[in-house]
């Protein structure tokens, strides 16, 4: 290369982006020319020793933004044009059209005087999502898979093969706001084969992520006022959509057995005048305790969800990864009644930006959230939905998860083994052998707030509970992610948060 990849391995900006910055500056510079030919992921990530998928990931970027362009059979090059040649703006003509504004003998009201509407107030009034400004080096915090073993040489494959073709549909703008049919139909075929369950393909609606999902059902099916029933400690997602429609949420306890079904009937028995619009659950590895939902309180649930009618949403996290026994059949695969809303995502079991999941619903909601899909953004991207839908029907989905499993069990018991030999009866470890968190609880003085605090100072990140209670938390229970840090950073975060608790003189006695 005519210039050099400069990389710090100690920075909290990912390797990848500092490859991608480094190009786009030396492109924007001069120092590589419009059609400089950029030597091969391969090869720039064997003279950079680090992996090819982050170099990979880099050139990609860099292609959808129209810095690189790729010549079948003869490699990359930089881009004749570069996109920043066609984004210039016409600053004397801003400076006028801002004169005459100021000018203008109207008072203009700020926008922050503006009033919203009740759901804007409910989202302004409302704690948010917290996340750090920045990153540290570990980062048990975050959910993450392991992304250096995703398949990206397979991803990027399909990714040119539609974007090379001489057809352009990919490139049009769909009529059908339930998604990608063929998707659909591998969808239906994936669930029948992983979870037990028989579905339509005209039944599920392609969404961009679980979220969205959840925020179509708030929006569509809770009103003001209305009571829904959540988990207690439950996805923080699923509250602030929820509170954000006009809910009223009521936590219903959850134990080694998951959500306590009886409680949920107690609550909304006859004598408390109180009925629920739906009850959210994370019935496969429930989030954030790790436990699943007893077969035995999934069938309850269902007789009490068709008798009351209620409607379940069961949100099917983490369901992918289980490292004992035979999963148990998701709960829309034993609904008989129509009570059930499925939700699945794909972003823990291929990677967190792909922003695409799905919604399986009964027959008679499937036209109304097609239209609300459709008032929020139309549809999901077709060319995601294309290069997801061959990924499946090749068998790479599949492949990709008994792989990730595998990896998953032996990480998770480096983890786990390593807690109990740090930390002893001095913390307890909850939740079923599954996923790719840790629930655990320090027997400790030192506050949450402060072992986080004094982690992230040292490079760890750490996530409390304490967000996920409506109700009274519990003290000192974090969960811990491993899915996506490498075994050395296992064990150095867990020295980091032992050192911490020594120095502070606050483990004691057993839990």
């Amino acid at each position: 290369m005519d210039f050099l990849v400069n990389l710090d391995p100690n920075a909290t900006t990912p390797m990848h982006r500092q490859i991608y910055e480094e190009i786009r500056r030396a492109i924007l510079s001069g120092r590589l020319s419009a059609g400089h030919k950029m030597p091969s992921t391969r090869a720039l990530s064997q003279s950079l020793g680090i992996s090819r998928a982050t170099v990979t990931m880099s050139y990609e970027y860099l292609l959808s933004e129209g810095y690189f362009e790729s010549l079948t059979g003869s490699g990359t090059y930089v881009s004749r044009q570069i996109p920043e040649d066609l984004m210039h703006v016409d600053h004397e003509l801003s400076s006028d059209a801002s004169t005459e504004l100021h000018d203008a003998a109207e008072p203009i009201i700020p926008v922050q005087h503006k009033r919203l509407s009740w759901y804007g107030q409910t989202l302004a009034s409302r704690n948010w999502l917290d996340f750090p400004d920045i990153e540290p080096p570990i980062q048990f915090s975050f959910g993450r898979p392991d992304l250096d073993e995703f398949p990206m040489r397979v991803w990027s494959q399909l990714i040119s093969k539609y974007l090379n073709q001489r057809d352009l549909s990919s490139l049009d703008c769909p009529t059908r706001s339930k998604g990608h049919l063929p998707l659909r139909q591998a969808l239906a075929g994936y669930l029948a084969r992983a979870r037990a369950f028989q579905c339509d393909p005209e039944r599920i609606v392609i969404v961009n992520g679980s979220q969205q999902a959840i925020a179509l059902v708030a929006r569509i099916l809770v009103d003001r006022d209305d009571y829904a029933a959540i988990e207690e400690p439950g996805y923080l997602g699923a509250q602030k959509a929820l509170m954000a429609a006009g809910a009223n949420l009521l936590p219903i306890p959850v134990d080694h057995a998951g959500l306590r079904v009886e409680d949920l009937k107690r609550r909304f028995d006859a004598r408390s005048g109180l009925s629920a619009k739906l009850v959210y659950v994370t019935p496969s590895h429930q989030y954030p305790t790790g436990v699943a939902l007893a077969l035995p309180r999934r069938l309850e649930l269902l007789k009490w969800a068709a008798r009351t009618g209620t409607y379940i949403i069961e949100d099917d996290y983490d369901s992918e990864y289980r490292y004992k026994g035979r999963p148990i059949p998701a709960l829309a695969g034993l609904d008989k009644y129509g009570s059930v809303i499925y939700i699945g995502t794909f972003s823990k079991v291929l990677f967190p930006a792909m922003r695409l999941g799905y919604i399986v619903l009964p027959e008679n909601l499937v036209d109304v959230f097609a239209r609300g899909k459709w008032l929020v953004d139309r549809h999901s991207a077709l060319l995601d939905q294309q290069v997801l839908t061959e990924f499946i029907s090749a068998g790479h989905l599949e492949r990709h998860i008994r792989k990730m499993r595998g990896l998953y069990e032996r990480r998770r018991k480096l983890f786990v083994d390593k807690l109990k030999e740090t930390f002893g009866n001095r913390i307890s470890i909850l939740g079923d052998n599954a996923g790719i968190n840790v629930l655990v609880r320090f027997n400790t003085e030192c506050g949450d707030e402060e072992l986080v605090e004094r982690a992230m100072q040292q490079g760890v990140g750490l996530s409390s509970t304490r967000k996920y209670y409506i109700g009274q938390h519990r003290p000192n229970e974090f969960l811990l992610n491993y899915g996506g840090l490498k075994d050395e950073d296992l064990l150095e975060g867990i020295r980091v948060i032992a050192s911490i608790l020594d120095e502070s003189g606050a483990m004691s006695a057993p839990v």
